[in-house]
């Protein structure tokens, strides 16, 4: 009889087919998961094993080095190091000493101890043997006391941070980096010496800048982790940062790292080596003239000059003063108030100051052109044959009423400057000619050319945080809109803009793209990079550029006071000044022509030249953002001989050599010889210049000489000859020179037994006075002394 408590056969097969559909089930998702980490996300595991077996190190790449046009380093990455503690090995090291400790007492004790003999060699290369008794300290733990003071002095670090660091349960503590080679070649020393290896170090770099402040806001600085925040260090990182290495270690079963000896390194590539365009002989004139400049007429938005090759775009210098020191960018330089309309806090106020120190203001802030875009506003008017250069006239009445302006709008000259040719209108900047020019462009063609020079977006400069100037669209450009901006003011835009669109109207009406880094080599010497002159448009003909360098050579000559003129060098130019409309209260109001709220008003002076004036290889800006009024504001007075003196040094410096016409042949200044020495023989060299002599006292040999050797005068100037050694030297009082005619100034100081040199404005001009003197009214100088006269043109303008 069948037993009624056994499973049925039918019982049994289902029994048997859940076990093999859960064995199945199972079976697939083990298979599963197998698949999809072995094949479907094998990179992903593989890192995550490779995680738990292996550690990293990496070993940061050196950054490559930036350099200017001649080779002068301006950052450079030095080696340093990073210290670091194995605190597992330490205590390992710890126990190993102690023993070798114990061993070497023990040894003493019994007369077995073979003291350690060092080898010394002295300066004759003698070597001498010494023997020393007790190489080991004299416990583990006086080691590691004097072990945690030395690093800790060594390092600049606490004590307790070291035992800590002692005391962990890792491999790897890093104590200190940035750590100079003497330094960590001195504690691993001390280490080794008693075969400990808990202590190792790491290769890293650290940015130097040599030339401190020059260029500081081209060149940029770098952030604590090595990359690039400004200037080329930020524009150009990919390149100067390199490829980092790795020092790859093997780790137990247990995930601790095995000693540090058992890894394996894959060094650096180190990175490219940058070479800028910049010259820092010229760097440091444009950056030593503006500190002048800033300084003299206290200039509250800092100032700015940009250099550049006229048939390239290539940037010889490019310099904002106040300038700060690369090696220290956080600590503020310029404390003048930041200009705002906002309420700072005082750590607003310093993020506010750190950041506009660390601007270029040449490519990143706006300004009022001021007269200086005339030049834009009379090459597209030619390039239109809008005005006939020979036969137009320009009435000036000293202002214009326009329907829809609330005000008159007024020329520099309110008395006006009557019916004028084109040539005199632009000699004069006349404000109501040029509003005639625009209105003859009208408000299509005037911003068809505004954004044809480039003006109305950015250059292309190789810098980081470029901006770009803000002009009108014509659909909305109202008739006094185009007034003002036809004489730059309604219109904002950077200096940068400001240089590239007039040297298109100059250079043959080629819109170029700036740059600052000529090329980059990596660290076998391969070019990786090389920028040369890129053409962007031709905005005006040929034609129409030579004739704005005549119109601009001719405001020079025509107006040589209010502009810079250099004997022996051809320059076209046109200064500017403009209304700071943005930084003044009710700004509405200038454009406008309301003048009983002058107190408000804060101004631009700036003025752009070139040379030489037929056929153009340089060109000069200088801007002014904001001089003290009380002391001057007109470009005229307060860019212009800034732009002078850099120009003075330049010219000579990059080897462009004068070409005197006759007349300044004839009245080239005199460069005084040595004439110390027989009487006769100074007498006969004093012959062949055409300057005067006087001899004081009965020798008959010079002992000393008034002008120094090397010092220059006028023609026809004086020379003191001092033939007695117990001569006494006679001094006299500086007059008050500023204010005189020519004639005046030269009587005084022939009076005063004195000779001057003149700079600025021809002194043939019929308007024309001293502007400025050096040495100053009332210092005590020795007869003979030379005064510098500075002479402007009194007439008003720009």
């Amino acid at each position: 009889m069948a037993n009624k408590n056994l499973p049925s056969r039918s019982m049994k097969l289902r029994t048997r087919f859940i076990m093999t559909s859960v064995f199945f089930g199972l079976f697939a998702v083990v298979a599963g998961n197998f698949f999809n980490i072995s094949v479907l996300n094998n990179k992903k595991y593989q890192a995550m094993a490779n995680d738990q077996h292996f550690g990293s190190i990496i070993i940061p790449a050196h950054r490559g080095s930036i350099y200017d046009s001649k080779g002068t380093p301006l950052a450079k990455s030095a080696s340093v190091y990073k210290v670091f503690l194995d605190p597992k090995r330490f205590r390992e090291d710890m126990k190993s000493l102690q023993k070798r400790i114990d061993k070497q007492k023990e040894d003493i004790a019994s007369g077995n101890y073979q003291p350690k003999i060092e080898t010394t060699t002295n300066e004759n290369g003698e070597e001498t043997q010494v023997v020393v008794t007790n190489a080991l300290p004299e416990s583990a733990e006086a080691f590691r006391a004097e072990a945690v003071n030395l690093l800790a002095s060594k390092l600049g670090i606490q004590p307790e941070k070291v035992s800590a660091a002692m005391e962990e349960n890792t491999q790897y503590h890093v104590l200190q980096d940035q750590v100079e080679k003497p330094v960590a070649d001195e504690l691993l020393k001390y280490f080794n010496d008693l075969g400990m290896t808990c202590l190792n170090v790491e290769e890293d770099t650290k940015r130097y800048y040599p030339q401190n402040e020059l260029a500081a806001s081209v060149i940029g600085f770098t952030a604590a982790d090595g990359y690039g925040l400004y200037g080329i260090e930020s524009y150009y990182d990919d390149y100067l940062s390199g490829t980092d290495g790795r020092t790859i270690s093997a780790k137990d079963s247990h995930g601790n790292e095995l000693p540090y000896r058992y890894s394996k390194t894959y060094p650096a590539k180190n990175g490219n080596d940058v070479y800028l365009t910049l010259d820092m002989n010229i760097q440091y004139i444009l950056e030593d003239n503006l500190q002048e400049m800033v300084n003299e007429f206290e200039i509250k938005n800092r100032a700015c000059a940009i250099l550049m090759d006229a048939k390239t775009g290539a940037i010889y210098g490019m310099a904002t003063y106040p300038s700060f020191d690369l090696n220290e960018p956080r600590e503020i330089v310029d404390h003048s108030p930041i200009i705002t309309n906002e309420k700072l806090t005082p750590e607003e106020t310093e993020s506010a100051m750190l950041e506009r120190q660390w601007r270029n203001k040449c490519i990143s802030e706006i300004y009022e052109p001021g007269s200086v875009f005339k030049v834009i506003t009379s090459a597209s008017a030619f390039e239109e044959n809008l005005i006939d250069y020979d036969k137009d006239s320009f009435m000036c009445n000293g202002y214009v009423e326009l329907a829809g302006a609330l005000r008159p709008i007024w020329c520099h000259q309110e008395s006006g400057h009557g019916p004028q040719d084109f040539q005199t209108a632009l000699t004069n900047s006349c404000n109501p000619a040029f509003m005639e020019i625009g209105r003859r462009l009208g408000t299509e063609k005037f911003c068809y050319y505004f954004d044809a020079f480039g003006l109305d977006s950015k250059t292309g400069i190789d810098l980081p945080w470029e901006v770009s100037g803000i002009g009108f669209d014509p659909k909305t450009m109202s008739n006094v809109d185009l007034a003002v901006c036809s004489f730059g003011q309604g219109e904002t835009i950077t200096p940068i803009e400001m240089i590239t669109s007039y040297c298109a109207a100059i250079n043959g009406g080629y819109l170029l793209q700036p740059y600052v880094v000529d090329r980059i080599l990596d660290e076998d010497g391969n070019v990786v990079l090389k920028n040369d002159r890129t053409v962007k448009r031709q905005v005006i003909s040929e034609e129409t550029s030579a004739r704005m360098r005549d119109c601009l050579e001719k405001v020079v000559s025509g107006n040589g006071g209010g502009n810079v003129t250099i004997k022996g060098y051809s320059i076209g130019g046109k200064s500017g000044t403009s209304q700071r409309l943005m930084y003044t209260a009710k700004n509405d109001m200038d454009q406008q022509g309301d003048r009983e709220r002058e107190s408000d008003q804060e101004y631009g002076s700036s003025y752009c030249c070139f040379t030489p004036a037929d056929d153009p290889e340089i060109i000069l800006l200088v801007l002014a953002d904001m001089p003290n009024k009380e002391i001057g504001y007109y470009g005229s007075k307060v860019a212009v001989p800034t732009a002078r003196n850099i120009l003075t040094k330049v010219l000579p410096y990059m080897g462009i050599s004068p070409e005197y016409s006759t007349e300044e042949l004839a009245n080239l200044d005199v460069k005084i010889p040595l004439l110390e020495g027989p009487l006769d023989d100074a007498i006969n060299t004093l012959s062949g210049y055409d300057i005067q002599y006087k001899v004081i006292g009965e020798g008959s040999s010079v002992v000393a000489q008034s002008p120094v050797t090397g010092s220059v005068v006028a023609k026809g100037g004086m020379v003191y000859l001092y033939t007695e050694s117990s001569h006494t030297v006679d001094y006299t009082e500086v007059p008050d020179l500023v204010g005189l005619t020519p004639s005046m100034a030269n009587d005084s100081v022939m009076y005063c037994q004195l000779n001057y040199v003149a700079r600025g404005a021809s002194v043939n001009h019929a308007d024309v006075a001293v502007s400025k003197q050096d040495p100053p009214a009332g210092k005590k100088v020795p007869v003979g002394t030379t005064i510098e006269l500075e002479f402007m043109v009194y007439s008003g303008g720009d």
